[in-house]
């Protein structure tokens, strides 16, 4: 299996912070968001990574190399202007080959133990999704969970974490190089029943804003002070 990282957005949210650094080099603990995600992803016996860039593209490559730091090798998908999620899918789609891979925010931080959801067999499903209890920032949530199955029913609703493994023939009507979100395939796959997924309650945090970077790094201090 292969892995993607999507590490395309500009991180509007974060200015003016992203204005000189691209927000998956953003540092948790001490260490780049994305630095995390590759180390899971290594743990997880995967080999191949790709990581899509637009925003300080360079910055990010220059950074991360070929991935031999940790055991990985990594392909880049290089997109002008960025492409969203689906779009980003699409257009690395020659990399990444027909079989499930494992999907990545890099703008996450999240304890799940991918080597799991790596390893999970999707059947006739299109992919299975990793939902989290609903952060104040979105107490709507995304989808509901029902028996292994995601829906876009009313409750009970979950937030979806930015981990999964698809299928990429899911974004099949997306053209390489054209834009698109990812959120409405995936509500598209719940309603046809192809979607499964599972809650991690663990520890996940959406690095989406100042506050809540801080809040993420004040927590760390907090669980390693003496």
């Amino acid at each position: 299996m292969k892995a993607m990282i999507l590490a395309a957005g500009r991180g509007e949210r974060m200015r003016p912070l992203t204005d000189t650094l691209p927000k998956p080099l953003i540092e948790v603990r001490g260490k780049p968001l994305i630095e995390w995600h590759l180390e899971r992803i290594a743990a997880a016996g995967i080999r191949d990574v790709v990581i899509n860039v637009s925003h300080l593209a360079g910055r990010i490559m220059d950074a991360l190399g070929d991935g031999r730091r940790w055991g990985l090798s990594i392909a880049w998908s290089r997109e002008d202007p960025p492409l969203e999620t689906a779009g980003g899918i699409a257009t690395a789609r020659v990399l990444l080959g027909e079989d499930p891979f494992l999907l990545v925010n890099a703008d996450v931080h999240c304890d799940h133990p991918l080597a799991a959801l790596a390893g999970c067999d999707l059947g006739p499903l299109l992919g299975r999704i990793v939902l989290v209890p609903n952060p104040d920032f979105r107490p709507q949530g995304d989808f509901s969970l029902n028996a292994g199955k995601v829906g876009n029913d009313d409750a009970p609703r979950y937030t979806y974490s930015g981990l999964a493994v698809l299928r990429p023939s899911i974004v099949d009507g997306v053209a390489p190089g054209s834009k698109a979100p990812l959120a409405p395939l995936l509500r598209k796959a719940a309603a046809e029943g192809r979607l499964g997924g599972e809650v991690h309650a663990g520890l996940w945090s959406d690095v989406g804003t100042p506050e809540r970077l801080a809040e993420l790094n004040r927590a760390f201090t907090r669980t390693e002070s003496p």
